[in-house]
Order: structure tokens, then sequence, then C-alpha cells
């Protein structure tokens, strides 16, 4: 009798072969690691993995010679870098502030606390990273853990640039009457749903969101929904519609 077919390969069993790729000492890092740790929405489109050894990158897999060796710990039977270096390589590799600021706010979500000061006597001033990490960290909120991807996330900050207009910064992803809205300034009992292309397409998603209005109604609670095109490249607009809501 003989088996006909394969296995699958699993993502766990591509990280694996990228660690063992690298060798004896090798770690998920970066935004690898992040995203193991759940503490990253989306994984990249490649592996990161940093290790002691001299070896060169693949296609999908990108190699960090770290001399020393990482720092790391086993996490759900992975090798990974530690929670500091992980913050600090993701600070290296990326002009994005606010996805730092992001994976801050998951730490904390995660254990409770962060230690700002702590934070920043590990990682110091020196090694790549530290200064965009330093300014993440300048500018920490804990709610940005409560944003769920990156039009959330975006939406955020420009509410926060926008406070000394008189915007406030909106509760992200609450629940309101067994509905979760995207975000929701309490005092004006307004909640703004942010519309992003693959869930708003279809007429059942369009009816599902035409209910949650309702219900949201019912709760003496108005409306109002944006796209990313909007938020992204008509600030104004959209500026005098919140500030007229409120």
């Amino acid at each position: 009798m003989y088996a006909v077919g394969h296995v699958a390969p699993s993502r766990e069993a591509d990280l694996w072969t990228a660690v063992l790729y690298a060798g004896p000492g090798a770690a998920l890092s970066h935004v690898t690691a992040a995203h193991w740790r759940d503490l990253a929405d989306f994984p990249g489109p490649v592996i990161h993995v940093s290790t002691p050894r001299s070896c060169t990158s693949l296609p999908a897999t990108i190699i960090h010679r770290r001399r020393a060796g990482p720092a790391r710990q086993m996490v759900d039977g992975m090798p990974i870098t530690t929670v500091a270096q992980t913050v600090l390589d993701v600070a290296a590799s990326t002009p994005d502030l606010v996805l730092v600021r992001k994976l801050l706010s998951e730490i904390e979500f995660q254990t409770g606390t962060l230690n700002v000061d702590r934070v920043r006597v590990i990682c110091g001033r020196g090694p790549r990273g530290s200064v965009r990490l330093n300014q993440a960290l300048d500018s920490y909120d804990p709610r940005l853990a409560h944003a769920n991807g990156r039009l959330d996330l975006g939406f955020y900050v420009f509410c926060e640039q926008r406070q000394c207009k008189g915007i406030p910064l909106p509760e992200l992803n609450v629940s309101i009457g067994g509905i979760t809205v995207d975000a929701y300034f309490r005092a004006y009992a307004l909640v703004v749903e942010l519309d992003g292309d693959d869930n708003h397409r279809t007429p059942a998603q369009r009816r599902r969101d035409r209910r949650k209005e309702l219900i949201l109604r019912g709760h003496e609670i108005e409306v109002v929904r944006y796209d990313w095109v909007l938020v992204e490249h008509e600030p104004v607009l959209v500026e005098r519609d919140l500030r007229a809501q409120g």
C-alpha cells in the first residue's frame, strides 16, 4: 500500500527552514519575530533571521549577521530575538514611526506594562534604530494597540495631528450595543467607519454596513464613513466634516 500526495508547507515549516539554514545560534528577528510574538499584524513579505554565521540571504529570507550572535528566547517552540532586540531591529528597518509606536503599544497590551525608561536604557542611543525607537517612545500611546490594521492607525494619527484644531482622539474598535466600530468619538456620540476595499464591496457587505448603522442610530449615535483615499488625499474635507459633526 502506498500513500499518494504531499503535505502542504506551513508557515512554521518555512520559518524553521530559514532558521536551520542560518545555522547554530540563529533566531527569527525584525518584523518576523514581532509577528511570531503577535506584536505585529503582518509578517512582512520575507523572513528575517539573525545569526552569528556568515551566510548569504535567499530570495525569501534576509540574513542579518551579528558577530556576537543574537540574544534569543524560545517562544512557542521557535527561537526568536528578545523583545528589546526585536523592537530595535524593527525600528532600524522601517521608516514608519507609527509602526514602531504600534509595536510598543502591543507590548503593553500583552504584558500589562511598558517601562519606557527601561526600554531606553536597554536599547541605548548608539545602535541602529535607536534614534527612531526613542522618537517612538517620545510619542508612545498605549491606545494604538486597539488599532486593527493600517487604516485604523492612519486615521488615529490623522486625528493626533489635528488635536490643536479641536479634533479629539477617538476610541478604536470598541463595542456599542454589540456592534464593534472602527472609531468612536464618545463626547460627540459619533462613530467613524473606515471602509477598506476588501470588506465593503459586495451587496451582502453593504447590507451588513447599513444594518450596523441602523442599530447605532437606535442608540442615538451618528455614523459617518471615510475610506483611505479621502483620509490620505482629501484631508481638508475630512477635517471639515469631523469638525462639523462635533
